[in-house]
């Protein structure tokens, strides 16, 4: 094959497994790895990678997004960490918000149990996750539903969410990036995001350190508009002090 149907199918590759590596990669092809590097390099140059040592991940655009599950299978140990630690920022927040998304539902899952709780979501897995809890007060935004995350948008959420004042968000996001912000693949998604952090307090970003230096379609919110990161140790301590410079506490775990 040439080199446009390599990468198309590199691409195709990425997507669907959530990685690639090099030598695997040449092996499959039957071609140099010094080829399926270059390859990787125009296809990040495109944005539609993020190369690692030995490899490359996709980046979510706004003509391609991963599924709910398939984020349930990738990075969970990171993940797992990451919803213990942001969910021990809770403090004595009455109400808040948990985004949608694989990392907000496990800190849902981490949230209080001993005392009343308030919680806004636009999750319907996250809802019925905390639905049949005694203490906790479940309000499921309305709209439209997305398939592929089982989590509702468009004006009904961004009117009902308007007429809030939440204590604390946890947020994620697609990409992040410190000239570009948090971001997102959808529009519809972005506004629903966008108007959380006009009526929450307090921001929390969720997110493992493949979502840093990737920036998506929809900017929703500044690295600066939120008070904590909670990441994991994949992202360089020297990339994770850059991004307090800007405003935020960033934990790594």
């Amino acid at each position: 094959m040439d080199a446009e149907e390599r990468r198309r199918h590199t691409l195709q590759l990425v997507r669907r497994t959530g990685t690639v590596q090099v030598s695997d990669l040449a092996a499959d092809l039957g071609v140099a790895r010094e080829t399926v590097r270059r390859d990787l390099h125009v296809l990040e140059e495109h944005g539609l990678v993020r190369r690692t040592h030995g490899g490359a991940y996709p980046v979510e655009s706004a003509g391609f997004e991963t599924t709910l599950a398939f984020r349930t299978t990738m990075h969970v140990p990171e993940k797992t960490r990451i919803a213990a630690a942001a969910a021990e920022l809770t403090g004595d927040a009455g109400t808040v918000y948990v985004d949608e998304g694989f990392t907000p539902q496990l800190i849902a899952a981490r949230l209080p149990r001993d005392r009343p709780l308030t919680v806004v979501t636009a999750s319907l897995t996250t809802a019925g996750l905390l639905a049949e809890r005694e203490l906790t007060t479940v309000l499921l935004l309305g709209g439209r539903v997305r398939g592929g995350t089982l989590a509702t948008v468009d004006h009904w959420a961004t009117r009902m969410l308007a007429g809030f004042v939440i204590d604390l968000a946890f947020i994620g996001a697609n990409g992040i990036t410190r000239e570009h912000g948090l971001t997102t693949p959808d529009p519809a998604v972005g506004e629903v995001k966008e108007q959380v952090m006009k009526v929450s307090r307090r921001k929390i970003f969720a997110g493992v350190h493949t979502k840093f230096g990737a920036a998506s379609f929809c900017r929703f919110a500044e690295v600066a508009d939120v008070e904590t990161i909670v990441t994991d140790t994949g992202l360089p301590l020297a990339e994770a002090h850059r991004y307090s410079l800007l405003g935020p506490q960033v934990l790594r775990v």
